[in-house]
């Protein structure tokens, strides 16, 4: 299988399945002299972490990660950092109807057409198992951006959506979804448990800001910073959709309405009256926060009966039996982080290779 790694100078590839011995990844083109533990990764792994709510799936994963190069006396050498992550509790038999017909939505029929033989247990490299670790490589990667503070939340489950009014930053590590509005977390608690119950699942909107991304990162054109974090979004299990800034909502407005007026500021830089851009212009950030809207959909793994056919072609059925998330966006908060800040940490050299 090709195209597993990802990024241009901090360039990162994951390897493994969800059903394997163990996932990893290994990060190649990091600074050396960079402080770097298990502990400085592990806080992210845990927030993505299964089993940690009725709300998201019950497989019992530690996500222990450990780094087996890369590292002496605690600091970074410059050369490639292997991560290494155990699967402790796979239970392969509940995908033996999975091995006989295709699951409408997932990754299966896709996979047999393309390489004729597929990983049945779990989804194989489909699975969103691999997204720890992606949150591993992440965890690096802020390493080489402390300039950057990334904050990503749930604003939208099954098409409820937060009151912008009622943001509260202090909320999101409060509740179960990642949720900066009280009153929808309590209403989403019902919601996601009733979907749960039914057997089925629900979609999700992540929106993501990083502030302090300073003017200047990204290029013109073949690295544009939100063509990079458009493909770093995109490729996140269940991901159909990415907005930047107004997103899809620019088309509505006119010229005047959606210019970023600016006006003279500090130390001779202009200060921005909007952000309609999302912080990046012609490829490049301009300061502003730069921000993502990211759309996923429902878990298709369910068990209601959906209509499919077998390997053979045959007209069938099929309910996927095991422990599935009835809302895959929830636990997708810090994998969008850490895909935003693999996007800044790879954007930042690449800056400093070509400016100084």
């Amino acid at each position: 299988m090709s195209h597993n790694s990802f990024g241009h100078v901090f360039r990162f590839s994951t390897w493994g399945e969800s059903h394997g011995p163990a996932i990893g990844a290994v990060v190649d083109g990091c600074p050396p002299g960079l402080a770097l533990s298990e502990a400085d990764i592990q806080p992210f792994l845990d927030k993505r972490r299964p089993g940690t709510s009725k709300f998201t799936t019950q497989r019992q994963e530690p996500d222990q990660v450990r780094i087996l190069s890369g590292v002496f006396e605690g600091k970074t050498t410059g050369t490639p950092i292997s991560l290494m992550i155990e699967n402790v509790d796979q239970r392969s038999k509940d995908y033996s109807d999975v091995a006989k017909a295709y699951r409408p939505g997932h990754a299966d029929y896709a996979y047999d057409a393309k390489y004729g033989f597929r990983d049945y247990r779990g989804g194989g490299r489909s699975s969103a198992r691999e997204t720890a670790s992606r949150v591993a490589a992440g965890a690096v990667a802020r390493l080489v951006i402390p300039e950057v503070s990334i904050l990503a939340y749930v604003s939208a489950i099954g098409g409820d959506a937060i009151d912008i009014a009622n943001f509260d930053a202090a909320e999101i590590g409060n509740n179960p979804f990642f949720c900066p509005d009280k009153a929808a977390a309590a209403r989403w608690e019902e919601l996601v448990d009733g979907a749960r119950k039914d057997g089925s699942s629900l979609g999700a909107v992540i929106e993501c800001v990083a502030t302090g991304v300073p003017a200047g990162w990204g290029a013109p054109l073949y690295a544009k910073l939100d063509a990079d974090l458009a493909s770093a979004m995109m490729s996140i299990n269940a991901v159909k959709g990415v907005e930047i800034g107004e997103g899809f909502a620019a088309a509505a407005l006119r010229g005047e309405e959606n210019a970023d007026r600016m006006r003279p500021g500090e130390n001779g830089q202009p200060e921005f009256l909007e952000n309609h851009a999302g912080g990046i212009a012609g490829g490049i950030s301009t300061g502003q926060p730069v921000r993502v809207r990211i759309a996923f959909k429902p878990t298709s793994s369910i068990l209601i009966p959906v209509e499919t056919v077998t390997k053979e072609g045959e007209a069938s059925e099929i309910i996927t039996k095991g422990r599935h998330d009835p809302c895959v966006g929830i636990r997708g908060v810090p994998v969008v982080e850490a895909m935003m800040a693999l996007v800044l940490a790879d954007q930042k050299l690449l800056h400093r290779a070509q400016c100084g």
